[in-house]
This record gives C-alpha cells, sequence and structure tokens, in this order.
C-alpha cells in the first residue's frame, strides 16, 4: 500500500524543487564553496559521527575513522581537486558529413534527488553519494535508515548545521516515510541497501519515470587458487569478512577453496581472528569487534547456520549467538555444500562459509550459478587462472589478493551488475551519476548540413545516390 505523502515533506520538496534551478546554475568555484563548507562540518561533527557509529553497531573509533569518516573526507577532496574539469564541457570529434558543425556534451545537474542511505555505514554510504550530488549542482533530500538512529540524528544535526534545507535536507523516519519520500517526482533517486528494497524502489519510482541508481549486495565469492600464497590469503578474507561484524556490502560471502588448502587457510583464519580480537571476554567486551544492527539480524544468521549444521555442515570457529547483545562470534563453517542455507541467500553477518572444489572449473561455474556478485576476491599467483577469472565470470568489482580495498580508490567506479546493482559512483563517477549528460550541438552558416535545407535540397537524391555507390564499394 502507497503511503501518502506528509504535507511537510511534499513542502519540503517544493522548497528544492524551487531552488533547483539556482543549484544547477552554480560554476565549479561555488560549488566547491559548498563542498568546502561540508568538510568542515564533519570537521567539527567528527568526534559526534564516532560516538554514534559506536552507540548503533559498536564501531571503534578506529574502525569509524578508517572505514567511515577517513574515506568521505578523501572523496570530498578528491571532488575538490577535480570538479572544474569534470564540469568542463568536452568537445567531440566532427564527422566529415558535419563539416561546419561543432560539438560537444555538457554535463547539467539533474535536479532534485533523494539519498536512501543504509545502515551499516551509515555516514559514508549517506555523505558519498551526497558530495555526487553536490557536486553535480543538484539539491537533495537525505533519507538515513532508522536502523542506525544515533547516525541519523548525528548526520542531521551536522547537515543542518551546514546547509539550508532548499539545498540540503535529512529526513528521519521509519520504512513508511522512505516510501512515501520515492513516491514524489524526483529528478534522480539513489538507494543503497537490500535487492529486496531495490525493487520496491524502483516499482515507486516508475510512475514518474524517476531515473534511479542501485547499490545492492549479493553473495561476493572468494575463490583461492591452488597458487595462492595461504598466509597473505587468510590474513585478508579475515579482515575483510569480519570488519563491521561482516555487515559489509562486499564482505566476502562465501568461499571456494581446493580441498587441500581448507584445512591450512582456515588454521589461518582462526589465529588471524585470535590476535585480532581475541577470544573468551576480550572478544565480547573488546573495542576491536562490532555488534550487529539488531537481535532478529542474530536470529536469521543462527537459524540459517544451524540448519546449514543439521544438513551435514561443520562449524570450525565461533558459533556463538547472543540476539540479546546483538553479538555473533567471527565464525567459519566447514563442509558447507551449494544447496545448504547458508548458500541461499546473503548473509550479512561474521558466518564465513568454506566449501571445497576439485577442478577450477567447478568452482567458476558455482561462481556463474549464482546471481553477478558486487565484488569477486581472487587469492591466486598464477597468471593464466586469473585469465580465466576476469574471462569466465562477471562481477560490480574484481579485487585480486585482497577484499574490500577497493572501495576506498575514489579513481575506481563502484557499483553492481544485474541482481547486485545498477549505476556507478564514487569520484567522477558519482558526477556523471548524478548529471545529465546534454548533446550540444552548434551549426555554422556554412555547413555542409545546409544542403538538406531548400534551395538545396533538390540535391537530396544526388546525395543518397553517392552514399549507396560509396556502400557499394
Amino acid at each position: 500500500m502507497t503511503q501518502p505523502v506528509l504535507p511537510e515533506l511534499q513542502a519540503l520538496f517544493d522548497a528544492q524543487r524551487g531552488w533547483r534551478w539556482r543549484a544547477a546554475g552554480t560554476n565549479a568555484e561555488e560549488r566547491r564553496t559548498i563542498l568546502r563548507h561540508l568538510r568542515a562540518g564533519i570537521g567539527r561533527h567528527r568526534v559526534r559521527l564516532a560516538d554514534a557509529l559506536a552507540l548503533d553497531l559498536g564501531k571503534s573509533r578506529a574502525e569509524a575513522e578508517i572505514m567511515e569518516l577517513h574515506p568521505t573526507v578523501e572523496e570530498l577532496g578528491h571532488a575538490l581537486r577535480h570538479l572544474p574539469r569534470w564540469m568542463a564541457p568536452r568537445p567531440v570529434p566532427t564527422p566529415a558529413t558535419l563539416v561546419g558543425t561543432r560539438s560537444e556534451v555538457q554535463f547539467q545537474a539533474r535536479g532534485v534527488t533523494l539519498i536512501l542511505s543504509p545502515w551499516n555505514y551509515p555516514v559514508n554510504l549517506a555523505l558519498v553519494p551526497l558530495i555526487a550530488s553536490l557536486a553535480a549542482g543538484n539539491t537533495v533530500i537525505l533519507k538515513p535508515s532508522e536502523k542506525a538512529p544515533a547516525t541519523a540524528r548525528a548526520l542531521r544535526l551536522l547537515l543542518e548545521e551546514v546547509f539550508e534545507p532548499h539545498l540540503v535536507a535529512v529526513v528521519e523516519g521509519d520504512a513508511g516515510v522512505a516510501q512515501a519520500l520515492t513516491t514524489l517526482p524526483f529528478d534522480h533517486i539513489f538507494f543503497t541497501g537490500s535487492g529486496e528494497v531495490g525493487r520496491r524502489v524502483l516499482a515507486a519510482a516508475a510512475p514518474n519515470l524517476t531515473g534511479v541508481t542501485l547499490e545492492l549486495g549479493g553473495k561476493s565469492p572468494a575463490l583461492v587458487h591452488q597458487s595462492a600464497d595461504l598466509a597473505l590469503t587468510g590474513e585478508r578474507l579475515a579482515w575483510g569478512k569480519f570488519l563491521n561484524a561482516g555487515q559489509t556490502c562486499v564482505a566476502p560471502d562465501y568461499v571456494l577453496v581446493p580441498e587441500e588448502l581448507r584445512d591450512p587457510l582456515v588454521a589461518r583464519m582462526v589465529e588471524v581472528v585470535a590476535r585480532r580480537f581475541g577470544t573468551g571476554g576480550r572478544l565480547r567486551s573488546g573495542p576491536e569487534y562490532g555488534r550487529l544492527v539488531d537481535g532478529r539480524s542474530v536470529e536469521r544468521l543462527e537459524r540459517l547456520t544451524r540448519e546449514s549444521v543439521a544438513a551435514g555442515a561443520r562449524i570450525v570457529l565461533g558459533g556463538e549467538f547472543d540476539p540479546s547483545t546483538r553479538f555473533i562470534s567471527p565464525t567459519v563453517v566447514t563442509d558447507v555444500t551449494p544447496d545448504m542455507p547458508l548458500l541461499q541467500e546473503e548473509l550479512f553477518g561474521p558466518v564465513l562459509p568454506v566449501l571445497t572444489y576439485r577442478d577450477f572449473g567447478e568452482a567458476l561455474a558455482l561462481i556463474r550459478r549464482l546471481d553477478p556478485p558486487l565484488a569477486l576476491y581472487a587469492f591466486l599467483e598464477d597468471g593464466d587462472a586469473l585469465t580465466r577469472v576476469e574471462r569466465e565470470t562477471t562481477s560490480g568489482g574484481l579485487v585480486v589478493n585482497g577484499t574490500v580495498v577497493h572501495l576506498v580508490n575514489p579513481h575506481l567506479p563502484f557499483g553492481g551488475v544485474g541482481a547486485s546493482g545498477t549505476g556507478r559512483y564514487h569520484g567522477e563517477y558519482g558526477f556523471r551519476t548524478f548529471s545529465h549528460e546534454r548533446a550540444v550541438m552548434h551549426e555554422g552558416k556554412r555547413s555542409t548540413v545546409r544542403l538538406l535545407y531548400p534551395p538545396y535540397g533538390r540535391a537530396v537524391p544526388r546525395l543518397v545516390a553517392w552514399a549507396q555507390r560509396q556502400l557499394e564499394r
């Protein structure tokens, strides 16, 4: 059932629509000033944002800085350095049939934009799209996730201090508020979240023909080849999987490893987890390891794990689930097969299924059978094997001998393919996502196109005959 649009939401939307041409008409220096104000505001609110992340997700200050705040500030700096070049019209070549004309691509603001941000990285995944939209000259309504309420409030305080609501506004509320917002005729909607909700956003946007960017998730595989460096593989797999208690859209969701390498790889991950997070009381109470967003997420993962164990899987690390404290210990499960519950949906938590294979082609085939992932991690030293991965799979991103780190390179496009999302952002890719690339042609008085106009139009049959002879040569 469609949620009615509250009068205050309609008024906010109307105010931004009234300002959108003023925002679109800003030049590069004016937009850089806007971004500088945002950067200064983040500096003033940095501690408040970190405290909110600790409250909502149990993130340590180090993790908040490394994975949320620092990449956001880096994205701002990248945009400030490159925005004049991004905004500049781009001349394009003139074909021989259009001599006397000149053409270019201009980047035009889309208008009033809506950003629906998630709870797992609630600062970074709200502010990085905001940076792109402001750089492109849009107005923005930001709806943070209600599942991270402390961070949503901190974002509202930050952005209300920096911006007038006709340029940037934060709307808090539950899923009903988000649903009502998506029915408004925005010029673009940027959504980060699950595929299920993404489909609902698309359906709500369809009557207005609103453009939508979907940043989703899926089951990102870690493919370990016979040639892999196991010490490095175990270290980087454990880091990428258990970062933010597994609540990362590009966290390794399952591992494919040759049968004979499984046990040494698992032993290495066990060692890394103990060193990074500790065991027993330190794991539970130490600041290094986070918490899940709510008790329901713990219960869901426990159910998937227990059902898989009942079907023959084996827990070799962790396996402690406590919904009351939103805690799941870092968990590794072996003897998993593709038909088990742990392989049927995105896990989005600190449970890592490990599958074995005998033939590399078999592992590639399994990856292809599942939906295209947001990320694919290939651990190998064999160049021919890497070529096969590149040619025989698809994914939003591919990282060789690493996990997750591609997120922080603003020169790389970030986004999914198929079920893992549509569209790209970060750096210039984000600027272009929030821009309309307008084709502009200037026709001179003596262009060859004039031959199509009277009185030259009588020559058209001869031109057609000439063109046909060229094709037949």
